[in-house]
């Protein structure tokens, strides 16, 4: 791998060691701590998510416009402002307000980060998200493994270990990324008709990708909200839930490396593994839906986590390999914020059904979900080689 690529990996696991002080106790603090509904908690990381999806958006665009290095760089610091405040006014309603503002700057980094990256190893195709994600799940271990500690003893310290880890992403980002360069300028010696055709395709099948990453991440976002006020009233604690975010994170630095070859052997296409991970998704909350205790959560978390090995990292994969030059930060910005929307989702559905309803009903409908996840990817390509070879045979 390049140099450049392994800056972008170190700076991706400190990003995340940052941002995983907080994201799993975001609900805890705010049902718990600041005495507030599941739904309202809901909300508020609904409003999170919501600036997200505006920064990744954002941020997929600047990086087509003023490259990966000014765009990461904004983010960062976004993020400071913010984070900064957390640390020192963590009560409601300014809780709310700073992580709105930090889900904004959070939003603009990983969009520019995975285009960045994509661009300066071309050649490592699924290799290259691969290692951003198992970077990213490096720093999910590691901060999550001191976040419950940590929260145990003061909540007020994960504010400031969040703003510390960011400011050494600065360090870094400053130092590092300044001499990175992406090319995104626009492929010639093409027709601009068959171009433009498959440009319309690609556009198409993503949509209905983003769709199905969208209707996977609305599920996957109850771990960190219902999932986790669920642990604290059946009596597990927060080092213990934290744990089970260790765990997930550890599995994937050791298991993915050695996934990826046995996919490359076993597996055809990128859309088969996809599919095969979404189905283990669905038995991952069944076992979830049956647990009672430590033990049923560690392995609904277990087989979650071999899904999500499956799924996560071959999304931006295929982004990336629909994107026309020029427009690679717009298509990770796409898929970024889905992502992101299914956290923002998730969240409020969630706890709306389970404050209504119950657990179980909660868990009736994720899966339901998944079952229509699988639907979008088995159809999301369809149209990709119809509509080239109608251009190229009408222009014959």
């Amino acid at each position: 791998m390049p140099r450049a690529l392994w800056l972008l990996i170190i700076g991706m696991a400190v990003n995340t060691i940052g941002s995983s002080f907080l994201w799993p106790l975001n609900t805890i603090y705010i049902h718990n701590q600041l005495g507030k509904s599941l739904s309202v908690a809901g909300l508020v990381l609904m409003l999170n998510s919501g600036a997200n999806v505006i920064g990744n958006l954002a941020g997929g665009y600047l990086f087509d416009k003023i490259g990966g290095y000014k765009t990461i760089l904004s983010g960062i610091l976004i993020s400071l402002f913010s984070l900064s405040g957390l640390t020192f006014w963590h009560g409601w309603p300014q809780y709310v307000f700073f992580l709105i503002i930090a889900g904004f700057g959070a939003g603009m980094i990983f969009p520019a980060m995975y285009a960045m990256a994509g661009s300066v190893w071309k050649e490592g195709g699924r290799k290259t998200f691969n290692a951003l994600y198992v970077a990213s799940n490096l720093g999910v271990a590691i901060g999550t493994a001191s976040a419950g500690v940590v929260a145990d003893y003061s909540f007020q310290l994960i504010f400031l270990a969040n703003t510390i880890m960011y400011l050494i992403f600065l360090v870094i980002a400053v130092l590092g990324y300044k001499r990175i360069t992406a090319d995104t300028k626009q492929s010639k010696g093409h027709d601009e008709t068959v171009i433009g055709i498959k440009s319309r395709a690609n556009f198409h099948a993503l949509l209905i990708l983003s769709m199905s990453y969208l209707l996977c991440w609305i599920p996957y976002s109850q771990w960190s909200t219902t999932v986790a006020s669920f642990t604290q009233e059946i009596g597990i604690s927060l080092s213990k839930y934290s744990l089970l975010w260790t765990i997930n994170g550890a599995l994937i630095v050791l298991g993915q490396p050695l996934l990826n070859g046995m996919l490359k052997l076993v597996l055809k296409s990128i859309k088969q593994q996809i599919i095969i991970g979404i189905g283990i998704f669905i038995v991952s909350f069944w076992v979830l839906s049956q647990a009672e205790s430590f033990s049923g959560f560690l392995a609904a978390m277990a087989i979650l986590t071999i899904a999500e090995m499956f799924v996560w990292p071959a999304v931006p994969t295929i982004a990336f390999d629909l994107a026309p030059k020029g427009r690679e930060g717009f298509y990770q910005g796409i898929i970024n914020s889905t992502a992101t929307g299914g956290r923002m989702i998730g969240p409020l559905l969630g706890g709306v059904i389970v404050d209504l309803y119950s657990m179980g009903t909660l868990f009736i409908i994720l899966i339901v979900l998944f079952m229509m996840a699988i639907l979008a990817i088995l159809v999301y390509d369809r149209k990709l080689k119809t509509a080239v070879t109608n251009a190229v045979q009408g222009q014959v």
